[in-house]
């Protein structure tokens, strides 16, 4: 690897996947405001719409779950009239 690209900011984070509450820690050095607490220990915390526990592709399940309407606003806006 090429020495001085990489960040060295590297921590661990937990992520939460907002559409079925689902936690999972790993390492990140995505800048964060809110802080979650997993058994005794403080985590930054991003929050992610959709992850591998809540895709379809992933989960088998054909419906895609929508939180912010954009599928909703897509069809009304160009359905044939």
């Amino acid at each position: 690897m090429k020495k001085s690209i990489h960040p060295e900011t590297y921590r661990l984070v937990a992520f939460k996947d907002m559409s079925n509450e689902e936690v999972f820690i790993t390492r990140s050095c995505e800048a964060t405001k809110e802080t979650i607490e997993i058994d005794g220990q403080t985590y930054p915390l991003v929050k992610v719409e959709i992850s591998s526990s809540s895709h379809p592709f992933y989960t088998g399940k054909m419906k895609l779950v929508d939180t912010a309407g954009r599928v909703d606003k897509f069809y009304s806006r160009y359905k044939k009239k």
